[in-house]
């Protein structure tokens, strides 16, 4: 076999492949073609008339507000109700008030002063109704509490305490410790009196503090003593129950003078000097007549 025919031979032998086949893309969609929008541009607007149609949105936009204005009306009407029942209705006036601490004074006294008879609720202001008692000289202090119960005001006094009972001419009335003109509220025997001389009945609003002081100190130290006399010249004085009268001036040092006092008393009563008037004004130069 020629080598020609062996190379023949093998050619037909070998198995033939057969080669991939080509898989075709899937052809796109053709796209069309890009069409520029023409600008846009804002018309006028144009009044259609009356039955020209409306867009669903006003539709709604314009339900919503009438319905807000139809509540917020209706809340102002309940509103202007009720301030005319609280500034109308006759349960929100005073007409009555409730007052404890009272000693001397009286209820309708305090209900006048306060200045709130028949005034509405809302306007009674507890530090106005305070500043109106404390001008009452009888009143030292004054609690206001306002609230929702009747009576709505309640108010509490606490009373000035009367000191002596202070006598110019036919006029009476009570000074406190402070020198504070009171009026006088019925009949106080227990307190000391002091009758003032040459003087009128125009009684000043307020007595000077050391012949206040110096009152009270010369009936500690003179127990017996009940009555006091007062003159502008020579202050505070006493009827000795021995029959003479004894000045101590304006109540300064009062206890010095009444040792100064006593003293004088004990040397003339021994010596048997008679006398009439013991004058202790300055306990350094004392003097008699």
């Amino acid at each position: 076999m020629t080598s020609r025919t062996r190379q023949s031979a093998q050619t037909s032998e070998m198995k033939r492949i057969p080669a991939p086949a080509r898989t075709s893309e899937p052809k796109r969609a053709r796209q069309p073609a890009r069409t520029s929008e023409p600008k846009r541009t804002r018309a006028p607007a144009i009044y259609r008339g009356a039955d020209a149609p409306i867009a669903a949105a006003d539709h709604v936009e314009g339900r919503a507000f009438i319905r807000w204005r139809f509540v917020s009306g209706f809340v102002v009407v309940v509103l202007l109700i009720v301030l005319g029942v609280f500034f109308g209705a006759d349960a929100f006036y005073v007409h009555e008030i409730a007052v404890a601490g009272l000693e001397t004074m009286t209820y309708n006294e305090i209900y006048m002063l306060s200045g709130i008879a028949d005034t509405q609720i809302f306007w009674v202001d507890p530090l106005e109704v305070r500043r109106n008692l404390l001008e009452s000289p009888t009143i030292a202090d004054a609690q206001i509490s306002v609230r929702w119960e009747v009576p709505m005001v309640q108010i509490l006094i606490q009373e000035r305490e009367p000191a002596l009972v202070w006598q110019q001419g036919d006029t009476e009335t009570w000074i406190d410790v402070q020198g504070r003109v009171m009026e006088q509220r019925g009949e106080r025997p227990d307190l000391l009196r002091v009758v003032v001389e040459g003087e009128t009945d125009i009684i000043p609003e307020r007595i000077e503090l050391n012949t206040v002081t110096g009152a009270l100190q010369l009936r500690e130290l003179l127990p017996d003593t009940r009555v006091l006399r007062y003159s502008s010249a020579n202050g505070l004085g006493i009827v000795d129950p021995g029959g003479w009268s004894a000045w101590f001036g304006d109540g300064v040092d009062i206890p010095e003078k009444i040792l100064v006092y006593n003293a004088i008393i004990a040397d003339l009563l021994e010596r048997g000097v008679a006398f009439e008037t013991i004058f202790v004004i300055n306990p350094d130069s004392p003097w008699r007549r």
